[in-house]
């Protein structure tokens, strides 16, 4: 599906998603990523929901979002706790959500102008 957008430019938006990529300014991704508002688009170190280990989402309470949008893949499934525990440590506020309704979610927060950031996983090929 492809996304069209009004934000403003500069800002890191999230215009196409499909089974295998994800499309961030226009730019296709056939990976996990770390996409915040602004900024380099980053692969993340997940490759899949069964390998998510904690280090995932340290790497992202490092870069200290105000808010993460988890999308888990084609249908929502939820992390075990301990897995978020870098988060909850950090107090960085998180949704868990498949990862088409995140990509829309993130572009609708960040288009308020919120520091939200999507870490995206697409299903295993």
């Amino acid at each position: 599906m492809k996304l069209h957008s009004d934000t403003p430019l500069g800002i890191n938006t999230i215009t196409g998603y499909g089974k295998d990529y994800i499309e961030v300014n226009r730019v296709p991704y056939h990976h996990a990523v770390l996409v915040g508002p602004s900024g380099a688009v980053g692969q993340w170190a997940a490759s899949s929901f069964a390998a998510l280990e904690p280090s995932h989402f340290a790497q992202i309470a490092d870069l200290k979002p105000e808010l993460v949008i988890f999308g888990s893949g084609s249908v929502q499934r939820f992390p075990r706790p301990d897995l978020l525990r870098a988060l909850i440590n950090a107090k960085i506020g998180f949704e868990i959500m498949d990862t088409q309704a995140a990509c829309r979610t993130y572009n609708i927060l960040v288009g308020e102008g919120r520091q939200a950031m999507a870490a995206l996983l697409l299903d295993p090929q």
